[in-house]
């Protein structure tokens, strides 16, 4: 989804269902861009703070090689993984 899908879907509402679209279809719409806007910034905020921790573990030597892909792992290996290193500590 990008951007523009607010204004595309707009724009077939208005087309097909003038009757319908008033005051509740618009904040409708503004709802939904709103939506996406939020989700856009925070997989930007996420991504961003994923390459910085990448690489404080590639600058950390004692850092463990296989902590640099656990964002490709199943969330139960990962909170199996999290909770050997609070064991480890």
């Amino acid at each position: 989804m990008g951007i523009s899908d607010p204004g595309v879907y707009a724009v077939l509402w208005i087309i097909f269902e003038r009757s319908s679209f008033d005051w509740h279809g618009a904040a409708t719409l503004a709802t939904w861009a709103m939506t996406l806007f939020i989700k856009r910034a925070e997989h930007r905020d996420t991504q961003a703070i994923q390459s910085k921790l990448n690489e404080l573990l590639r600058a950390n030597s004692a850092a463990r090689d296989e902590l640099t892909q656990i964002d490709k792992k199943e969330p139960e290996e990962i909170a199996r993984q999290r909770d050997q290193a609070k064991i480890g500590m």
